[in-house]
C-alpha cells in the first residue's frame, strides 16, 4: 500500500474527538472535493508492507495496550490493503475508525470498524456521489458526515437525513461547516465558509438531531499545518 503519512496527534473529528489518535494517512483519492485541505495526499506516498505500517503504529503507540487509530486519506478505500490492515489493527487491540467519502463499498469492512462516512453536498462539487447501499451497512456504532458550505448544503444534508432515518441508523450525525482551503494563520471561525453559529441557528430551528462539527485541530494549531 501507498502511505503519505503516519503520526499522533488528538482526533479533531466526530464523536472521538479530543482523544489522543494515531492517524494513517493512505494515498490516492478519486474525488476532488472544493474544499479538500489534504490535496497533498492525492499522489506519491511511500510504498509499505502492512507489517511495516503496524510496526509504526506500535512504536508511535509505545506501552499503551490498544489504541485509537484512524485510516484516512485522501480516500484509503481505493487501497484492497486497507480490509486486512484494518482487520490486523483489531486484533492488536485497536480501536479502529476510518473516515471515507461514502463513493467505495463500506460493507467490506469488518464490522468492529468505526466507520466516519460522507455523504458530499452539492457544494463540494461532488455531489451524488454517494453509494446509497452504504446505509445498508450503518449501525449504531458507525457516523455519518456531512461538510457544509451554505443554504443549499445545509437542506440538502437536513432533507438526506430525514429522508434515510440516519437520527435513528447511525450512531451519530454531524453536521460540519467547510473549512476554507487557503486558511489564514488566525486559529478561529473566520476560515469557516459557513459561520457555525448560522449553522447551529437553522439544526434548532428545523428541530434537527444532530452534532455540530468543528474541525478542533484547526483551532489549536495554526490552519494550514498538516501532519496533526
Amino acid at each position: 500500500m501507498f502511505v503519505t503519512e503516519i503520526f499522533r496527534s488528538i482526533q479533531g473529528e466526530s464523536t472521538y474527538a479530543g482523544l489522543p489518535c494515531i492517524f494513517v494517512r493512505l494515498t490516492g483519492c478519486n474525488l476532488r472535493c472544493r474544499w479538500c485541505d489534504t490535496a497533498y495526499s492525492f499522489y506519491g506516498g511511500t510504498k509499505m508492507a502492512v507489517d511495516e505500517v503496524l510496526a509504526r503504529v506500535g512504536e508511535l503507540a509505545g506501552s499503551a495496550a490498544g489504541v485509537l487509530v484512524e485510516l484516512t486519506g485522501g480516500e484509503p478505500l481505493l487501497q484492497p490493503e486497507c480490509v486486512p490492515l484494518a482487520e490486523r489493527l483489531l486484533a492488536a487491540g485497536h480501536t479502529v475508525l476510518i473516515e471515507t467519502s461514502g463513493d467505495r463499498l463500506v460493507g467490506i469492512l469488518p464490522r468492529e470498524v468505526v466507520k466516519i462516512v460522507d455523504v458530499k453536498c452539492p457544494g463540494s462539487g461532488e455531489g451524488g456521489s454517494f453509494r446509497l447501499s452504504n446505509l445498508d451497512s450503518i449501525s449504531s456504532r458507525d457516523e455519518v458526515k456531512f461538510v457544509i458550505a451554505g443554504r443549499e448544503d445545509y437542506e440538502f444534508a437536513r432533507d438526506f437525513t430525514r429522508q434515510h432515518g440516519l437520527e435513528t441508523k447511525a450512531g451519530s450525525v454531524i453536521f460540519s461547516p467547510v473549512f476554507r482551503k487557503d486558511p489564514s494563520v488566525q486559529r478561529d471561525v473566520s476560515n469557516c465558509e459557513l459561520d457555525p453559529r448560522q449553522l447551529t441557528e437553522w439544526i434548532l430551528q428545523d428541530g434537527l438531531n444532530v452534532r455540530l462539527g468543528l474541525q478542533m485541530h484547526k483551532f489549536i494549531w495554526e490552519p494550514a499545518t498538516k501532519g496533526v
